[in-house]
């Protein structure tokens, strides 16, 4: 069997969990945040917040909860680091200085996991647990209560204006499906070889007369909603090329996996919230379409680059081969994960200029957790603007009206990304001290800070392997366009949750626009990369594209 058969075997295999999960899956969620009823752990957990769990709330209610909670992470991630040196399970390790403590902070907190440390020698375990672990699961729970919020704004009959309670949502998203999925997950990679203990790190001789030092840590806890929660923060610094993290092939389609089921699936629950599940479908296939014409691009180039440069090995790992590396590339690239099992930078250009691209789509295909759907949502929102204007019609989607305010947020939501990325590359690249924080000089250096900026205004993580991102410079703005990146397009999502929820449904008439057809699914697609392609066509050129052409 030829190699570039089996190196499909891994995708198909995922392809069928997928499908597996997605129906039970999704319904479940949409059940999940559906019901009226809270279980006695709920009850109790409400009275010591004191939130009313029957209470509905408007966008400005919800987002300001939200908000506070979020700011209240920050801050708490921030302390442990500074202190952490005086907690338990410290080993030996110092506080983390100021600078490198605000933007790892910010990182988790916003779902970024961006890293500009080495986890095994930087931080202690408590922090790793109870700061970062922590965060994984409720900053993944912040993105789908967004998401869960449109969709209500979306589906909102009463014309109240209400999009319901951000503390149950979070509630739910948490213990209800993050962290029962966390469990099994945790157990499946422990069984392969992840580790999972509290031990400082250990000296032991080898058989060539040397000494190799052996780290320890709840690696296998952490790693399962790093995935599960498309955060991607490594517990060490190889993230998921490390055999602590990663130990085989095996693990290797379960990290996919569990990357991808809970954005893919949350297209069905959309259909189900909406009471049609066509949209969903709809949803689903445009993101397919994405993300699956990136994936054999990427594996195209890769395969190339290994017939003629000694395998296309460099920067992989030889347990795992080029073509599933390919595809945890893709995969982690197109969501919002940043975890990695090989290293980006050392790709063949245009596949390394893809993956930069599927950040710049806005990793709506199919995205983090809940950040791909609602992603993917504005864009739908988006084209049936835009089809609206070719017919003369005003614009309406699952019979919510489409009018100046709505596309003014649509708009808004949009354009931040790449101001940010823009920004932050333009004033970068003008500064003399940051070219010491790239190793590579002419297109592939600017590549380097492309990725940077790309990576944490998308609240991805991951970076080029070239990249040395711990100074304050780098430390401070990355930090700023993850802040910002994370929370203004949030702010503009539920602003527009507020206005449909405010809405009476318009009722359907032979010129509504049908949005569940392939035609629909087409311009969904076109209109995602005239969005992130053309806005960012120029900067590709200057970095990948020269790159594969000289």
């Amino acid at each position: 069997m030829s190699g570039a058969i089996t190196g499909w075997i891994p995708v198909i295999m995922v392809i069928i969990a997928l499908a597996a999960c997605y129906v039970p899956l999704g319904n479940y969620m949409a059940a999940t945040f559906t019901s009226k009823k809270h279980n006695a752990f709920e009850r109790g957990f409400y009275r010591l917040i004191g939130v009313n769990p029957d209470g509905q709330q408007k966008w400005t209610r919800y987002c300001a909860s939200l908000l506070a909670f979020s700011a209240i992470s920050v801050v708490f991630v921030y302390l442990l680091q500074r202190v952490q040196q005086a907690l338990p399970l410290n080993h030996g390790k110092e506080p983390v200085h100021w600078d490198q403590a605000w933007n790892t902070a910010v990182s988790f907190t916003t779902n970024t996991n961006w890293q500009s440390y080495s986890g095994e020698t930087a931080m202690t375990i408590l922090t790793q647990m109870a700061g970062l672990a922590v965060q994984n699961f409720v900053s993944a729970a912040v993105g789908i209560t967004v998401a869960i919020a449109l969709i209500r704004g979306l589906a909102n009959r009463m014309g109240n204006g209400q999009i319901g309670n951000f503390w149950v949502d979070l509630t739910r998203a948490v213990f209800r499906v993050l962290l029962p999925m966390a469990i099994i997950g945790a157990i499946l990679l422990i069984s392969q070889g992840a580790i999972q203990n509290f031990h400082a790190p250990t000296t032991v001789d080898t058989i060539t007369g040397g000494q190799q030092t052996i780290p320890g840590g709840a690696v296998a806890s952490q790693e399962v909603i790093k995935e599960l929660g498309t955060n991607g923060g490594g517990y060490f610094n190889a993230n998921s090329a490390h055999p602590f993290e990663n130990p085989n092939a095996w693990t290797n389609m379960l990290e996919i996996f569990l990357i991808l089921v809970i954005p893919v699936s949350l297209t069905r629950t959309f259909g189900k919230m909406v009471n049609d599940t066509r949209q969903g479908w709809a949803v689903l296939a445009a993101m397919a379409v994405l993300y699956f014409s990136s994936l054999a691009i990427v594996m195209s180039n890769e395969t190339s680059l290994a017939a003629f440069q000694g395998g296309g090995m460099e920067g992989k790992e030889y347990r795992l081969g080029v073509l599933p590396s390919s595809f945890f590339a893709v995969t982690t690239t197109m969501t919002s994960t940043g975890a990695v099992d090989s290293f980006h930078s050392s790709y063949h250009p245009l596949a390394g200029g893809m993956l930069i691209l599927d950040m710049m789509l806005g990793e709506i295909s199919p995205g983090g957790v809940g950040t791909g759907l609602y992603g993917m949502l504005m864009i739908a929102l988006l084209s049936v603007f835009v089809a609206g204007l070719m017919v003369g019609r005003t614009p309406e989607y699952l019979g919510k009206r489409i009018g100046v305010s709505e596309i003014t947020k649509v708009s808004l939501y949009i354009l931040v990304m790449p101001t940010l990325v823009l920004a932050g590359v333009g004033i970068s690249t003008m500064l003399s001290s940051t070219r010491d924080s790239v190793s590579a000089d002419g297109p592939h250096g600017f590549s380097d800070i492309v990725y940077a900026y790309t990576s944490a205004s998308n609240n991805n993580g991951s970076a080029f392997a070239g990249f040395g991102a711990d100074t304050p410079w780098f430390n401070i703005t990355l930090g700023l366009c993850m802040l910002l990146g994370r929370f203004l397009p949030i702010i503009f999502a539920l602003a527009l949750a507020g206005s449909f929820a405010k809405q009476k449904p318009a009722a359907e008439t032979a010129g509504t626009l049908p949005t569940h057809r392939p035609q629909f699914v087409g311009v969904m697609v076109g209109i995602a990369i005239i969005v992130g392609a053309l806005t960012f066509l120029p900067t590709l050129v200057l970095g990948p594209l020269t790159e594969a052409l000289s």
